[in-house]
């Protein structure tokens, strides 16, 4: 069975066994679920094909259903909009198909890094590719680490997630952002199942992290746009930060991180005495 198929197959089996029943709009049948989620033949019925197609489509066979019938399938699997996406990569039916070039060494063009020194008061991460870390400003180097102080290789944002015990103790929330971690590379493979380096990164986190690895076989997706991030740093204490993603028109394939805190709170505090710490190299308070 090709890879794509296999991803396809593990990730219809997973999506189907975290369907809740109840909530699917099926009239009850007094059949006992011995097992999670709906049946074949449920997804099937919702999705309005046959159980066979459904059950062929599921063992990964080299099937191309039509767009219309790959919505139906999100619809039936109840799939946010990063698992529909995910689904029609899978499937290979996206509107707009193109060859991919060889991927070259991902670069900062000069206006990023000029943007990055005008947001200079808050902590902004570009990173590329499967999360290689591009670029960051002196906030978020504070605020996270300075990956350009660690080996190329190690420039990563999901390695050091899983295997830096410095960003274990850093993130509260440690195992909800690791998730998402995983989840938005879930996502990039669908896009571009054949991309060596990820699938290098992904084997290493897989065989140094078990967290890693038993999240990747749930095979669920994430599409990173904003959210929050809670963290305990070594220097302010306990915050709160919040983040937006933006991508330059013309270069999808790298995301600006960029985090704030509202203004007025404990979080705000603790980021402009993080950011005074970076100017002056002490841990005294800002001046007014």
């Amino acid at each position: 069975m090709a890879e794509t198929n296999r991803e396809l197959a593990d990730f219809l089996r997973r999506a189907r066994s975290q369907c809740d029943p109840s909530r699917a709009g099926l009239p009850p049948d007094g059949r006992v679920r011995r097992v999670p989620g709906l049946r074949r033949e449920e997804v099937a019925l919702l999705a309005g094909v046959s159980t066979d197609y459904y059950t062929r489509l599921e063992q990964g066979r080299p099937i191309t259903p039509s767009p219309s019938v790959v919505e139906a399938l999100g619809r039936a699997l109840d799939l946010d909009a990063a698992g529909r996406a995910h689904l029609q990569d899978l499937f290979g039916v996206t509107a707009a198909p193109v060859r991919r070039r060889p991927r070259g060494v991902q670069r900062v063009r000069p206006g990023l890094y000029q943007l990055l020194d005008a947001l200079d008061g808050e902590p902004v991460l570009v990173l590329g590719r499967r999360t290689d870390v591009l670029a960051a400003n002196r906030m978020a180097k504070a605020l996270f680490t300075d990956f350009e102080q660690l080996a190329p290789r190690h420039r990563n944002y999901a390695r050091w997630m899983f295997l830096d015990e410095a960003a274990r103790s850093l993130f509260v929330d440690w195992e909800d952002q690791a998730r998402a971690a995983v989840e938005s590379l879930r996502l990039e493979v669908g896009r571009d199942p054949g991309d060596q380096a990820t699938a290098a990164l992904i084997e290493d986190l897989r065989e140094h992290s078990p967290e890693f690895d038993r999240w990747w076989e749930q095979h669920r997706v994430h599409q990173r746009t904003h959210g929050s991030k809670r963290l305990s740093h070594p220097l302010v204490g306990e915050l709160t930060v919040e983040y937006e993603t933006l991508s330059p028109p013309g270069d999808p394939d790298t995301t600006l991180f960029v985090y704030t805190a509202e203004a007025g709170s404990p979080s705000k505090r603790a980021l402009d005495l993080l950011a005074s710490w970076t100017l002056t190299g002490s841990g005294a308070e800002p001046e007014p």
